[in-house]
């Protein structure tokens, strides 16, 4: 089943019967027929054109569930506004209440010059005042949505045109798509929550439900909705972690004091077959001073930095044989200023030599396993000389007082010639930084849908043509 919705432009002299002639003091106005196309959803076996019926093959009865309504483009219509945009005015406004018009929010908009003459601006916009992203083709006669319409708006088209003999020529129309069928609409919850984070953070998109990975289309229309963007811009791009979880992050981290905006353009927007999205709220959070902690386990050294200069370095023992700390790089998941760690909760069973239960302080959490930055004063002396712990980074109690107070959620902990397993991606916290670029890249539904993963998820909404 295929929708589609076409605004043609005709030449002079194609009025239609319905409205009459303006007229003035120095004489008629050059006048051009605009005739809107409404098309419902398209019968079975009845699709043309590549599955939709384009404004050139549209025959009445071959393209069935269409209506057509006309309305002029004059001269004195160039720049006019409707005052119920919902409406049409003359014969079309009586049509539109009769037909009461809802279009498939799948299907195309299209605005055609039919004869000689070209546009010269195109401007769709929906109720709320967003506007429509579209591009003109090469002979500035037809202009085609780049972005899908959302179902229950109301849309307001305004045009601009010459005619063949170079006199300004306008009209503005509006349209209804239909309401989605009852039921949850699709949404978006998004990660972390507005406050200001380290320059290592992943945004992340939690969904409603799932969009499974062999429906391309629906992720790549989805993925082009949630949108992500940055003062200053970053190159970045969204990553399926898994059926219903995305997360988003750039290329590099992001620049100390960056503002992030994320939004989603998902509501009214058909995802897949008759699934919609629902409106989800946006989210705004800023990055703070880079800080960047490194641990050598091989010197048994943290140097922390801060925009890149050395602000601290820090004797440290990290995980004995057996009990490696994780390689590659982590973020700050959040700190806990006490934490009693016990043994059975990472596999080591009471009684034995390796058990531990013990209140440690000063907490910096980096994995949801238990992997922490924290307060160690039972192992000083080895602090700086051999690493003894199970897996934790310890230090001293003055110095992980001083590393629980400088770092803050986001920030960059790596760990570097430790011998352990390295940092998994997704499942154990924020390994996102441990996946290379263009692994990233190949996890974005555009990438496979031959778009651009990192570029503008939006066209330009309002285009001018020049000559």
């Amino acid at each position: 089943m295929t929708g589609a919705m076409l605004v043609v432009a005709a030449a002079p002299g194609r009025a239609p019967d319905a409205d009459t002639t303006e007229r003035t003091l120095a004489g008629p106005p050059r006048e051009a027929a605009v005739t809107l196309l409404v098309g419902r959803v398209l019968e079975e076996g009845h699709e043309t054109g590549g599955g939709r019926c384009a404004v050139r093959m549209f025959r009445p009865g071959l393209c069935s569930g269409w209506q057509e309504q006309r309305v002029l483009a004059t001269a004195r219509g160039v720049g006019a506004v409707l005052k119920e945009p919902a409406l049409y005015e003359g014969g079309a406004a009586r049509a539109a209440r009769e037909q009461v018009l809802p279009t498939d929010a799948g299907g195309p908009l299209e605005i055609t010059l039919a004869d000689s003459g070209r546009l010269t601006d195109v401007t769709v916009q929906d109720g709320h005042g967003r506007r429509l992203a579209g591009e003109l083709g090469p002979h500035s006669e037809r202009w085609l949505n780049t972005e899908p319409l959302r179902a229950g708006e109301t849309y307001t088209v305004r045009v601009g045109a010459q005619d063949a003999g170079g006199t300004p020529v306008g009209v503005t129309m509006a349209f209804r798509t239909a309401p989605p069928a009852d039921g949850g609409r699709l949404t978006a919850e998004f990660g972390p929550g507005p406050g200001t984070y380290g320059a290592g953070e992943i945004v992340t998109a939690t969904l409603s439900r799932p969009v499974p990975a062999d429906d391309l289309p629906a992720r790549a229309r989805l993925e082009q909705a949630l949108q992500v963007t940055s003062e200053p811009h970053v190159q970045g791009a969204w990553h399926w972690v898994d059926d219903s979880t995305l997360h988003y992050r750039p290329r590099t981290y992001w620049p100390a004091h960056t503002v992030v905006r994320v939004r989603s353009g998902l509501d009214g927007v058909e995802v897949g077959d008759h699934d919609y999205g629902g409106p989800s709220d946006d989210l705004q959070f800023t990055i703070a001073d880079r800080i960047e902690a490194v641990t050598d386990s091989a010197t048994h050294r943290m140097t922390v930095r801060r925009n890149g200069r050395i602000i601290r370095t820090i004797p440290v023992t990290t995980g004995k044989a057996g009990f490696r700390t994780r390689s590659g790089i982590k973020v700050v998941l959040r700190k806990e200023p006490k934490v009693r760690m016990r043994g059975d909760t990472v596999g080591i069973q009471r009684g034995t030599t390796e058990f531990y239960d013990l209140p440690v302080l000063y907490a910096t959490r980096v994995t949801w396993s238990g992997e922490y930055i924290h307060a160690a004063p039972w192992s000083v002396e080895a602090q700086g000389e051999e690493n003894v712990s199970h897996g934790c980074t310890g230090m001293s109690t003055e110095d992980a007082a001083w590393f629980f107070e400088t770092v803050r959620e986001g920030d960059i902990v790596e760990v570097v010639n430790s011998g352990g397993a390295e940092m998994a991606p997704f499942d154990n916290g924020f390994g996102d930084w441990n996946v290379d670029w263009r692994t990233w890249l190949a996890g974005s539904a555009l990438a496979d849908a031959g778009g651009d993963p990192h570029g503008s998820p939006l066209s330009p909404s309002r285009l001018h043509p020049t000559t």
